[in-house]
């Protein structure tokens, strides 16, 4: 099948990962980037900021523009994937659907919740003019079909079978990313990550911080000694997780998460997942023998000391929840060709 595949090309996002598990199932893939359209406007932290907060209006024409160009520069496709659509308004897809293929949608993030304010107020215009509309949350995917999108399918968040896979040995592992306790992530303003972090620093724990804009945070100069470094992606992303003896995974709150995709990516690496304890978390693996659970900062702080005072436990835990993340089949590639099977079932696609 020829996809013509709307998404960010960069090598560490999940957009990425996605297009390259079509082409790992054995289709042509194309992929466009639509923020390269509008490169400075983003980049600019003034206009990015003016941009994001009204749900890219202004920037419609350049991106339509750039559409336009980009459906003249490609050979006819079977399928139009969409990742993401932020910047795609009702005239985009208006262009898109005058190749006359069907045009799938794909997002991952919570565009009907309430976080982001207006970000996606020009996709959600849009909703009703995709064929098949794929979301990872039930909340989302019913607010979608009330918003006019009547072809929504929920799937499950995914790891990448090939950008997540785990050293071979190990030893491997560089030694600046071994940790007793990893956190990777954003700090984020209502999120109380950093008050959570240290609460367990404050109980003696081995605590390791990566990811970006933690120097905003209130405290930071208390957790700037245990801040390693900014976001992480590739092998190094992999390096920390499999380095680490404990993962931590923390949900967001204002995006109604009771997983996320780092549920799946610390599993599959070879990490041990300890995050907080919800019904998706509990119907994905089982307690204290595929991974470990808490309620609050006081419960994490506990399981993670046992934890660490037991090696034994430890490794039994993280080998069951690597097998079991296998077990759930929700790589991209896995995640992909259900959402392509489902196309041919509605009779869209037939390749």
């Amino acid at each position: 099948m020829r996809i013509l595949y709307i998404g960010n090309e960069a090598t560490s996002t999940t957009s990425f990962h996605r297009a390259s598990a079509l082409k790992r199932l054995g289709h042509y893939v194309d992929i466009r980037n639509p923020e390269l359209a509008v490169e400075k406007q983003l980049n600019n932290p003034i206009t990015g900021r003016i941009h994001y907060r009204t749900g890219y209006r202004f920037i419609q024409n350049k991106i339509n523009k750039w559409l336009s160009f980009v459906l003249n520069d490609t050979v006819l496709p079977d399928l139009i994937w969409v990742d993401g659509g932020e910047f795609m308004g009702t005239k985009s897809l208006e262009l898109l659907k005058s190749l006359e293929v069907p045009v799938v949608l794909y997002n991952v993030d919570d565009p009907t919740g309430k976080r982001d304010g207006n970000r996606f107020k020009s996709l959600l215009k849009a909703l009703p003019l995709y064929d098949m509309v794929v979301v990872v949350r039930k909340e989302t995917a019913e607010e979608c079909r009330k918003l006019g999108a009547l072809n929504t399918v929920l799937v499950s968040r995914s790891y990448d079978e090939e950008a997540h896979k785990p050293y071979n040995d190990p030893k491997d592992v560089p030694s600046e990313f071994r940790s007793g306790i990893a956190f990777i992530g954003t700090w984020m303003r209502h999120e109380k990550r950093d008050e959570f972090l240290l609460k367990l620093i404050d109980k003696g724990l081995p605590v390791s911080i990566w990811g970006d804009r933690w120097q905003k945070s209130p405290h930071w100069n208390r957790l700037k000694i245990f801040y390693q470094g900014g976001s992480l992606s590739g092998r190094d992303y992999v390096a920390a997780i499999q380095g680490a003896k404990i993962c931590i995974g923390m949900l967001s709150k204002g995006n109604r998460d009771l997983h996320t995709t780092r549920s799946l990516e610390i599993p599959y690496i070879g990490g041990l997942l300890c995050a907080e304890r919800t019904s998706e978390h509990l119907e994905m693996y089982k307690e204290n023998e595929e991974a470990v659970f808490w309620s609050d900062a006081e419960e994490c702080a506990k399981v993670c000391k046992e934890l660490l005072n037991n090696s034994e436990k430890r490794e039994k835990i993280r080998q069951a929840g690597m097998q079991r993340v296998k077990e759930n089949k929700a790589g991209n590639e896995n995640i992909c060709a259900i959402i392509l099977n489902k196309l041919k079932e509605h009779e869209l696609v037939w390749s």
